[in-house]
């Protein structure tokens, strides 16, 4: 039976246009900016002082040079290396951290599910940028710690998600079955309670990831994220706070502005189509 749902919601996210968009979009950006510098002799770092500073597009520098004279063509393309990495990275320790969390607190209740739960409430009362900011603050910016932030404040949103259904699946009865056969609760937990109330997750990964990179960004535009020399898509666009690049140096800001509009259109459109597949309600 399990095997028929799968199928079907494989099926169905296969059928989805948008989902397809998204991935076809996201697939192309994350070969783009991994497979292009394996076979193009590009330097983010370097400064060209031949081609000169601020310079617009040329035969040379495809997308022009920035103020410090180093090619945005190769500073996009190694920016959104960091940013997809800080997107993926800091949602894989939100789910790490979420998932075994809500499990615990929707399966056990008691003292866990308090001590959990209103610790869930603590965080998401105060404004996640705002807490960033501090915190980032504190550790110092780079691109350890905006991934480790962002994913340790991000486990609330899961950890909510799986308690929910962990609390209605921990009543049905193939669970009390397997309690009154002997049945170990780790063997529950993880063979039964786990898997059936894991799928609405996966529609939110994928949404996590985007507004882990729209978060990076903001903190980078901010001067609080990924420091030069190092290249984010966040802090090319940095160099925009400046009025005479914004209105006269369009090629400085727009490419790595477009990029994050497309990922994250991308991954939302993704996890629009996996939250379909999985919704029966939906043909």
């Amino acid at each position: 039976m399990k095997e028929i749902l799968k199928s079907q919601a494989m099926k169905k996210f296969l059928h989805n246009k948008k989902a397809m968009f998204g991935l076809f979009i996201v697939v192309l950006l994350a070969l783009a900016v991994l497979l292009i510098p394996l076979f193009m002799d590009l330097d983010p770092y370097t400064t060209d002082r031949a081609a000169g500073f601020n310079k617009g597009p040329s035969e040379t520098h495809i997308l022009g040079t920035d103020d410090v004279g180093r090619d945005l063509f190769a500073r996009v393309l190694y920016g959104g290396r960091v940013s997809l990495f800080v997107g993926i990275t800091s949602t894989i320790i939100s789910v790490l951290v979420g998932i075994p969390l809500g499990l615990i607190a929707g399966y056990f209740r008691g003292a866990a599910e308090s001590i959990i739960m209103r610790t869930a409430d603590a965080f998401m009362s105060f404004p996640s940028m705002v807490l960033i900011l501090v915190l980032v603050a504190v550790f110092g910016p780079s691109i350890l710690t905006v991934t480790v932030v962002i994913g340790i404040l991000g486990w609330t949103a899961i950890a909510k998600l799986i308690y929910g259904n962990v609390l209605s699946i921990r009543e049905r009865e193939y669970i009390q079955a397997a309690k009154t056969s002997g049945t170990s609760t780790w063997t529950i937990l993880f063979s039964e309670v786990l898997p059936n109330a894991i799928p609405p997750v996966w529609a939110n990964i994928s949404f996590r990831v985007a507004g882990a990179i729209l978060t990076e960004s903001s903190l980078s535009f901010l001067g609080m994220g990924v420091q030069t020399p190092q290249a984010s898509w966040g802090n090319i666009i940095y160099a925009a706070q400046n009025l005479m690049v914004l209105t006269a140096r369009p090629w400085v800001w727009i490419p790595p502005g477009v990029c994050i509009i497309l990922v994250v259109i991308g991954f939302n459109f993704i996890g629009e189509g996996v939250r379909d597949a999985l919704d029966p309600k939906t043909k």
